[in-house]
């Protein structure tokens, strides 16, 4: 699977995260895609190397992302609940406003990563490396 096919699926909706979800055997290099707004629930992306990448706003509920490379991406105001963020690297991601609502990031990075306004309610940090709290929400 090419990166432009990847891509076509990640964007595709419930079906193309199938399709994604069910072909992945290798995940393609997916820096600096441009997948804001994008409809990626349930989608496996572990191990994705997805450095840079735009995911504003998008919708990464149930998402698997165990040891994904994140660093320097925008996840501002995106949909993170519930998703699996175990050993990802998140150095310098921007998370503002996002809803990380029990999440999982065991063991992640988040060294430089901006959490202002981010929902962390039942989020487990257990493990995490440089995490800054101030101005997230952390208690309903």
């Amino acid at each position: 699977m090419n990166r432009d096919e990847a891509l076509a699926m990640l964007r595709g909706g419930p079906d193309g995260i199938a399709k994604w979800n069910e072909m992945r055997p290798k995940t393609p290099h997916l820096e600096c895609a441009e997948l804001d707004h994008a409809h990626l629930e349930h989608a496996n992306l572990d191990r994705a190397e997805l450095d840079g990448a735009d995911l504003q706003a998008a919708d990464l509920e149930d998402c698997h992302l165990v040891g994904a490379s994140l660093q320097g991406v925008c996840l501002e105001s995106a949909n993170l609940r519930e998703a699996d963020l175990t050993n990802a690297d998140l150095w310098g991601a921007d998370l503002q406003r996002a809803n990380l609502q029990g999440a999982t990031l065991r063991g992640a990075n988040l060294t430089g990563a901006d959490l202002r306004q981010a929902n962390l309610v039942g989020a487990d940090l257990e493990g995490a490396k440089g995490v800054n709290l101030s101005g997230a929400i952390t208690e309903e």
